[in-house]
């Protein structure tokens, strides 16, 4: 059950960096960022390669830790969840989409999207309806059986979509999700990904280099040397 205030924001970081190898001089990666992200919005966080962005997704879930400042998710400071508390909320309440996929491959299309359900401890018949009527949606229900190394590129993005929202999540973080697919597929996606936020109330926060996308964002983030350069919206 979502638990969030209906206007507390998702994600919260408070004047939050983060320094690799610090003991070494260090390598600044995200630099005093202050950030909030809400439900029923897509963020787009833009900025080129190795500005920091995909270190900010991993503060934002938890996977990393700040060297300084505070991270907040579902309006509870990072460091008040147990690692096995923080694993719970990651495999219930967010999901991840990368550029790569990152689908199962000896796994069909309907499995990949149910051993996320699994991981939730639903029965596997309430996993394989779950999938069957997320498949549906995306309209992919056709490839439940066909295996991953069948699939185009955006077909494999559907997937991996499909596999990020079926825990219900309230946030969903996609790293470079439209790197792999023309133009068209890329767009697709964005919008399924903004229809999700909107109609679901979830919040989707989108890491990426395309300024195309800009049009697709509720709001946007540029990002550059680990520092935000700018916020829009």
């Amino acid at each position: 059950m979502n638990t969030i205030e209906p206007m507390a924001p998702v994600v919260r970081l408070d004047n939050v960096s983060k320094v690799f190898n610090s003991n070494e001089g260090g390598t600044i990666a995200v630099q005093a960022v202050t950030l909030e992200a809400r439900r029923g919005e897509l963020l787009l966080l833009l900025g080129p390669s190795g500005s920091g962005k995909t270190t900010l997704l991993a503060l934002a879930a938890g996977l990393l830790k700040p060297t300084s400042g505070r991270v907040l998710l579902f309006g509870k400071k990072i460091e008040s969840y147990s690692a096995a508390k923080l694993q719970d909320l990651r495999a219930n309440r967010v999901g991840f989409i990368f550029q790569t996929f990152l689908l199962i491959e000896s796994l069909t299309v309907s499995e990949n999207v149910e051993v996320v359900l699994r991981f939730t401890r639903k029965s596997k018949h309430e996993a394989r309806r779950r999938a069957g009527s997320l498949l549906k949606l995306f309209h992919i229900e056709h490839l439940a059986q066909k295996f991953p190394l069948s699939l185009s590129q955006g077909e494999k993005q559907r997937v991996a979509i499909a596999r990020a929202i079926a825990n219900g999540a309230g946030l969903i973080l996609a790293d470079e999700p439209t790197g792999s697919l023309e133009s068209k597929q890329g767009f697709d996606i964005i919008r399924l990904l903004h229809d999700y936020a909107k109609f679901e109330q979830g919040c989707v926060i989108v890491a990426s280099h395309d300024l195309r996308l800009v049009d697709c964002a509720d709001r946007v983030v540029r990002m550059e040397d680990g520092k935000l350069s700018a916020v829009c919206g």
